[in-house]
């Protein structure tokens, strides 16, 4: 029965994926609140996306172009829901533009158009939540 539980739900779009994640973040900071390490959250959102029947590939790895060659140099993206939708993960006080940018990347080089930046680390999670597009046209 746990295996059922990973398929995954064929046909979600990426924005029924993203708020499904963000529903599983809010609980999780409700539960915990801020300050844990980012891979505490990162286990815990795993298993409670897993929990709402959504496919999780953790540390999903991301490649590099350069020159026209793919090069593996150890990129990895915290979660892909769905094989559709970038998740990272923080929990800091105060965002970089770097995440950002990062998970722009990212969304790049995977051909895929929507991403969430999840910052743990702030007292209210609504304010620690990003969404990041890749290419959305007008």
């Amino acid at each position: 029965m746990a295996h059922a539980k990973t398929q995954g739900r064929k046909g979600m779009t990426e924005n029924e994926i993203a708020t499904v994640v963000v529903d599983a973040a809010y609980k999780l900071h409700t539960a915990l609140g801020p300050g844990r390490l980012e891979s505490a959250y990162e286990a815990l959102l795993i298993y409670e996306l897993r929990k709402r029947d959504l496919k999780v590939a953790p540390q999903q790895p991301m490649p590099l172009i350069y020159d026209g060659v793919v090069m593996d140099v150890g990129y990895r993206a915290d979660l892909v829901a769905e094989d559709k939708v970038i998740v990272e993960l923080r929990s800091v006080e105060r965002m970089a533009a770097v995440h950002y940018k990062q998970l722009l990347t990212y969304l790049r080089v995977s051909d895929r158009w929507l991403g969430l930046l999840i910052n743990f680390g702030m007292p209210l999670i609504k304010d620690g939540i990003r969404r990041v597009v890749n290419q959305l046209e007008e």
